[in-house]
C-alpha cells in the first residue's frame, strides 16, 4: 500500500466506500491523516466501521475543518448533477479530489522520478494497460499496473525511483486528478460513452485530454475527431506529442498496418514489429492498441527487439477477445468486457463465420451501427433485457440485412445453442460472447459475466 503521506495531520472526508474507496480511507489513515468516511449505503458504512475507520454524515460535519474531499470515482461529480458531498464541498470552498490524484502527490513527493504512464481512451486502454506491463516486465522492470484495470491505485507497492507505474484511467478518475503528470500519457481514442456523466461528447473528451496536460511524452490517437483535435492543440501550443495511427501514416510518429508496426520519421518509416499470427492481439482495434504500447515503451527506453519478443509473448486480457479453447472446428471467445456496440465492433470485425450472443442492459443506440458486421454472423443467441430490442434490428427492417436469431434469454442457453449450431455448421466457426450491453440485468458486473461464460464454455471442451 501507498501512505497517503500529503495529508498527514489534516482532516480528508472520502465518499464512496467501494473498494477504491476503502483502499483511500486505509491509505490516508497510514499516512497520518484524520479521516471522516460516509457512503448513501448503509451496509458500506458499517463495513468501513468494522474495518477501524471513522465515518459520519458528512452532511452534519464542520466542512471548515476539512483539508479535502476524497470522491470515488463512481460517484457524480459535475453531471447530471454533482452528489450532495461534492456540493458541499464545493459551497465550503474544499479541493475535491480522488485516489489518482492522492498517488500523484505521492510520487512527487517521495520518487518524482518513479517512471509513470497513464492510458486512457474510450476503448482499448485495459488491453493496452496490460500490454505496456507485460513488455515493461519482460524487459526486466520493477513494474506495478493498477487503477481503472481492477487494482486500487494505492494498493500498489509504494514509490521508489526505479519502480515504474503503469496506470489505467478512466475520465471520472481524470476528472478528479487536477494534477495527473505522468512521463508518459496514451490518449487512444474518444467515442460517445458516459455523457449521462458529462453532459456532452464535448466536456468527455476535454476530461480525457487534461491526461496529456504535464506529461513528458505524450502519445495520441489520432483516428478519430477528438483526437486530431487534440494533436492540433498540441502542435499549436509546441507541446512534444507522438501521434499514432490504423488508418494513415502521421510523420514523426508510429502507424500500424495489417500486421507490422511502423516508426515513422520525417519521410521515412521503418518496420519495428510484426503481430502475424498473435491470436492475443488479434483485430484492427488491437493493432491500436500494440502501437500505442510500442510507442510508450520505447519512450522509456525498452529496445525494439524486446518490445517484439514481449509482444509475441502476451496472453491478452480476461473478458477481451479472451481465446477460452476450441473443440472441433469451434473457437471460444470471452468478450464479456464489450459493453457497448463500440467494443462490440472490434471483436465482430475480427471474426468470420460467428455463432454472437449478445444482450444484457442496453445502453443508448442498441446495435443498429453494428450493420456492416451483420453478414460476418451466422446466427445470434440474444439475452437479458436488450433481446427483443436487439431481434427487431437483426430482423432485416429498411437497408440492414437479415440476421438468423433467437430469444435465448440466459448465458446458459445461449452457449449451449451457439456450440451446437456452430458444431453442425462444417467449417471453421466462432461462438462469440460480445454482448454490446452493460451486465447488469443478469450479472453483477462484466467479469462476473465472463466468468460464467469461461465456464461454460470450457465444459464443452
Amino acid at each position: 500500500m501507498i501512505p497517503a503521506t500529503t495529508f498527514a495531520g489534516k482532516t480528508v472526508a472520502v465518499f464512496g466506500l467501494g473498494g477504491s474507496g476503502l483502499s483511500t480511507c486505509h491509505a490516508l489513515i497510514k499516512g497520518g491523516a484524520d479521516v471522516i468516511a460516509f457512503d448513501d449505503n448503509a451496509s458500506k458504512v458499517a463495513e468501513a466501521n468494522a474495518a477501524g475507520i471513522a465515518t459520519a454524515d458528512l452532511r452534519t460535519i464542520e466542512w471548515s475543518k476539512v483539508a479535502a474531499l476524497v470522491l470515488t470515482p463512481g460517484v457524480p461529480l459535475t453531471h447530471p448533477q454533482p452528489h450532495w458531498s461534492a456540493a458541499l464541498a464545493k459551497q465550503a470552498g474544499v479541493e475535491i479530489i480522488g485516489d489518482v490524484e492522492l498517488f500523484c502527490r505521492e510520487r512527487r513527493a517521495h520518487a518524482p522520478d518513479a517512471p509513470f504512464v497513464a492510458i486512457t481512451g474510450t476503448n482499448g486502454k485495459s488491453t493496452t494497460t496490460a500490454l505496456i506491463a507485460h513488455i515493461l516486465r519482460e524487459a526486466g522492470r520493477d513494474v506495478q499496473m493498477g487503477g481503472n484495470i481492477g487494482v486500487p491505485v494505492l494498493e500498489l507497492a509504494p514509490p521508489t525511483n526505479a519502480r515504474h507505474y503503469v496506470i489505467e484511467c478512466s475520465s471520472y478518475q481524470i476528472d478528479l486528478a487536477p494534477t495527473i503528470d505522468p512521463t508518459v500519457a496514451i490518449m487512444l481514442n474518444v467515442t460517445p460513452d458516459h455523457i449521462d456523466r458529462h453532459g456532452t461528447i464535448e466536456h468527455y473528451a476535454s476530461v480525457k485530454s487534461r491526461i496529456l496536460d504535464r506529461a513528458n511524452t505524450r502519445i495520441v490517437g489520432i483516428d478519430d475527431e477528438f483526437g486530431r483535435g487534440m494533436m492540433k492543440g498540441l502542435v499549436a501550443t509546441q507541446k512534444f506529442a507522438v501521434p499514432i495511427s490504423i488508418k494513415e501514416i502521421v510523420p514523426h510518429g508510429y502507424v500500424g498496418g495489417e500486421h507490422n508496426i511502423y516508426r515513422t520519421g520525417a519521410s521515412e518509416a521503418e518496420d519495428v514489429a510484426d503481430l502475424t499470427g498473435i491470436g492475443s492481439l488479434r483485430g484492427r482495434h488491437n493493432m491500436q492498441n500494440a502501437v500505442a504500447a510500442f510507442a510508450a515503451c520505447s519512450a522509456l527506453g525498452v529496445p525494439d527487439e524486446v518490445i517484439q519478443k514481449a509482444l509475441r509473448s502476451f496472453p491478452g486480457l480476461a473478458h477481451r477477445m479472451e481465446e477460452i479453447g476450441r473443440k472441433g472446428n469451434v473457437l471460444f471467445v470471452n468478450d464479456s468486457k464489450a459493453t457497448n456496440a463500440d467494443s462490440a465492433a472490434k471483436a465482430l470485425g475480427s471474426f468470420d463465420n460467428i455463432y454472437w450472443i449478445a444482450g444484457g442492459k442496453q445502453k443508448e443506440g442498441g446495435i443498429a451501427s453494428l450493420t456492416e458486421f451483420f453478414p460476418r454472423i451466422a446466427k445470434a443467441y440474444l439475452i437479458g433485457e436488450a433481446a427483443q430490442d436487439f431481434g427487431k434490428t437483426l430482423s432485416g427492417e429498411g437497408s440492414r440485412p437479415e440476421v438468423p436469431h433467437v430469444m435465448s434469454g440466459t448465458l446458459d442457453a445461449a452457449v449451449a445453442q451457439a456450440a451446437q449450431d456452430a458444431a453442425s455448421g462444417g467449417k471453421s466457426a466462432v461462438v462469440l460472447l460480445s454482448p454490446a450491453c452493460a451486465s447488469f440485468d443478469q450479472f453483477a458486473n462484466f467479469e462476473i459475466r465472463g466468468e460464467h461464460f469461461r465456464t461454460l464454455a470450457r465444459a464443452l471442451l
